[in-house]
């Protein structure tokens, strides 16, 4: 070993036992402010934005960052958990893109609630057998994820934060020939996402949707052949590692800057972090121009709108509600002013929650 290696060497660990230090101290520093909450309430999505973008805002670098951010998500997860192992419930089974976001936003210190529906994240919330949730609620290719507004019009949830998360597709299977692919199993979503690939490389392979991508490389990893056909699964990286499938191919959606925006539903509301975004549904009288009636105040007060999403209301027949992200918080005064208009406005409207706005 050269004597500038071995020097180059030492630096680093007199450094890592400084961060060592530190983060202890970070840690103890964490756990006194835990103790002085007077309201049980220990994840603090703003305060955590706040951290994220303060760091990301001094980093020079040669760290990105979205490196950044992922160390010290990993380092505040611990520092949490502390004061409690938080449970955060998601579509599974394991290796699903919903665990992905919320190993994103929670990281490793935190306990896993597996669902076999986005149903069944909202019902076990609402009966308080986890903390928090992840959800789907958007692709930036396939649209809106329509169960999950629908349930979002129901339930007492209220949004606490949103993840986004790039998504990458692997086609996995037992095999290593890809010419020999009959089946090709995956969530409707990323069957859709990698439409024209799948059209391109395996035209006569037949589709067929099923719950998630993990389940469908659970199926494939559980499948045994009889007749000589072969199956493959559309899912990630980490699903191909959880059950043992060959990667045959990475990357194959159409798009390759294939988004999902994800949500983390919990029961109490968030503070301003100073970056946030408020979501809203709401029905409007059936009259002409109602619609521009009702957005009007928005436009007066300034205050942005990011999306304008309709479903039907299920109440009956071609009647609609509408799902509304605008920029700020529900406490900023602009904010406040709009919404109090549209309460007066509209038929109904109820506010989902205010959050801040995802870091990567």
């Amino acid at each position: 070993m050269s004597e500038q290696l071995k020097q180059h060497r030492d630096q680093i660990d007199a450094i890592d036992e400084q961060v060592l230090l530190l983060v202890n101290e970070r840690a103890t520093l964490a756990r006194q402010i835990g103790s002085l909450k007077d309201d049980g309430v220990i994840y603090r999505p703003e305060r955590e934005a706040q951290v994220l973008r303060r760091l990301q805002a001094n980093n020079t670098g040669p760290l990105s960052n979205e490196a950044v951010s992922n160390i010290f998500r990993a380092v505040m997860s611990n520092c949490r958990a502390l004061e409690k192992e938080l449970t955060i419930a998601f579509l599974g089974p394991l290796g699903t893109y919903s665990e992905e976001a919320a190993l994103k936003q929670f990281g490793l210190g935190r306990g896993a609630v597996v669902c076999g529906s986005i149903d069944e994240v909202f019902r076990t919330l609402e009966a308080n057998q986890a903390d928090y949730g992840v959800v789907p609620v958007e692709n930036s290719t396939e649209g809106a994820i329509g169960i999950t507004l629908d349930l979002l019009l129901s339930s007492p949830l209220k949004i606490c934060g949103e993840i986004t998360l790039p998504i990458h597709h692997c086609l996995l299977s037992k095999q290593d020939d890809i010419s020999q692919i009959s089946h090709v199993f995956s969530h409707s979503q990323s069957l859709s996402q990698c439409h024209e690939w799948l059209n391109k490389t395996l035209p006569s392979a037949q589709r067929e949707a099923v719950t998630s991508n993990a389940r469908a490389a659970q199926m494939i990893h559980d499948l045994v052949s009889t007749d000589g056909t072969f199956a493959a699964a559309i899912a990630s990286k980490r699903a191909a590692e959880l059950f043992n499938l060959n990667i045959l191919t990475e990357n194959i959606e159409d798009d390759a800057k294939n988004t999902t925006r994800f949500l983390v539903l919990g029961k109490h509301d968030v503070a301003a972090s100073g970056t946030d975004k408020t979501s809203i549904v709401m029905t409007t009288k059936n009259k002409p121009g109602a619609m521009i009636d009702l957005l009007e105040p928005l436009s007066r007060h300034g205050v942005s709108m990011t999306k304008l999403e309709s479903r039907p209301s299920r109440q009956s027949l071609w009647d609609y509600v509408f799902f509304v992200d605008i920029e700020g918080h529900q406490t900023d005064a602009k904010v406040q002013a709009a919404l109090q208009e549209l309460q007066m406005r509209a038929s109904f409207l109820k506010v989902l929650g205010s959050y801040p706005v995802a870091v990567i």
